[in-house]
């Protein structure tokens, strides 16, 4: 199949392929568009006129001759579109406004969702929302939507559960609220799928490279990125890695299977087992209730990077299990690239990237054609909430990417 009948029949599909060429690519061509797209420099030449025409894509410069006239070069317009992203999480709120290209402009952190109830937390979010557009100067007419990043099951319609501990939020339809609140479109995902489509999107990776993002807050999740688009599955629930079996026979986890990746690594598992050293608890603050997770978790990772000996079997036994998953992901997915994102790995994410790395470099089932990097994920502790905003973009700017949401059933 040539490259152009890859790109879809319909006008729209190729425009919208041509805008993502452009993207991916910084500056280019439309000689080189054309050689990309598979497309006659005519065809190229009318779609890219429509994209100026929007102000999308703008003229910047011209590249060397090769013999002839100097090619003009051609860049997307990063300032004719904003979109703002949202990350929900128990212990802060993290707003990112950016431009079309995905770089964020301007960013804000408030408190996180606690136990306050969803109603009051999302007045909150439209009335900081509109103090950070007002802050940067971005008028409300260029935003294309909000998108809303959060933990736990991305369900195909209605409500979602965000957290573990904000069970109210299990019977509250966020979405809803919040487009009535912002007057925003507003699109919603999890966290690990955001963590992938914002370094997909950040990082200019072309569609033609496949990868996955591991994103730990107070769980697992994996962001699957396929052909430009994140995987989905048959109800928009693909990546619960958390729910990997790695000891038959271990310890019972609430999805009714036993010895979960999430039972056996996650944050609670960790602080529950560093709690059972009293000195270590009372050294460290450990509080041990869910509300005080985050920082119990946060002194232990911090006390093992720092080559605390107390802290650093904790976090290596953990580590030990993620590097198990990941040797599981990589083989079944043939993949040759994994990043790591989320808050879990602030401090002691080097510790997770030398084991997973070990043992990819002695075990992976392709070590001997290909290796595997894993590298952190750019957009740093961040990097849901750009997913979220590069969400909203894909969806308005590059909609021939789309990952259809599934609708469960069998």
């Amino acid at each position: 199949m040539s490259d152009a009948r890859k790109l879809g029949r319909s006008s729209e599909a190729t425009r919208s392929a041509v805008l993502d060429m452009v993207r991916s690519s910084g500056t280019v061509s439309r000689i080189e568009l054309a050689d990309m797209a598979g497309l006659t420099p005519a065809s190229i030449t009318r779609v890219v006129k429509g994209l100026m025409a929007e102000g999308l894509v703008v003229e910047t410069g011209f590249g060397d001759s090769t013999g002839g006239k100097r090619p003009s070069l051609l860049q997307l317009n990063r300032r004719a579109r904003h979109a703002v992203g949202l990350s929900l999480d128990d212990a802060r709120l993290t707003f990112v406004v950016t431009d079309a290209s995905g770089d964020v402009i301007g960013q804000a952190v408030s408190r996180g969702i606690e136990n306050a109830p969803p109603s009051e937390v999302v007045v909150r979010i439209a009335d900081e929302l509109d103090r950070l557009l007002i802050q940067l100067d971005v008028a409300r007419s260029t935003v294309v939507g909000l998108g809303v990043s959060g933990a736990g099951l991305a369900l195909s319609d209605g409500p979602e559960l965000l957290s573990l501990t904000a069970s109210e939020w299990q019977s509250f339809a966020v979405q809803k609220a919040l487009e009535t609140l912002t007057g925003l479109p507003v699109m919603r995902e999890n966290d690990a799928a955001c963590a992938a489509l914002g370094q997909y999107w950040v990082g200019r990776i072309p569609a033609t490279q496949d990868f996955a993002t591991l994103y730990m807050a107070n769980g697992f999740g994996l962001g699957l990125v396929r052909g430009g688009s994140f995987s989905r599955g048959a109800s928009s629930n693909v990546g619960e890695v958390g729910h990997m079996v790695l000891e038959a026979y271990g310890p019972a986890c609430l999805c009714g299977a036993r010895g979960c990746l999430e039972m056996l690594a996650a944050p609670r598992a960790i602080v529950a087992r560093a709690m059972e050293d009293d000195l270590l608890t009372q050294d460290l603050g450990l509080v041990g209730t869910e509300k005080f997770l985050r920082h119990d978790f946060d002194a232990i990772a911090d006390g093992a990077a720092r080559g605390e000996q107390r802290c650093l079997p904790h976090i290596e036994r953990s580590a030990h299990y993620v590097a198990l998953a990941m040797l599981s992901v990589v083989n079944l997915l043939d993949l040759d690239r994994l990043y790591l994102a989320g808050p879990g790995f602030h401090d002691a994410g080097a510790i997770y990237v030398k084991h997973i790395r070990g043992l990819l470099t002695r075990a992976s089932r392709t070590r001997g054609i290909h290796g595997v990097a894993v590298e952190f994920s750019d957009p740093g502790l961040d990097t849901a909430a750009i997913g979220a905003a590069t969400l909203v973009l894909q969806h308005v700017l590059t909609p021939h990417a789309r990952a259809a949401r599934g609708t469960g059933g069998g």
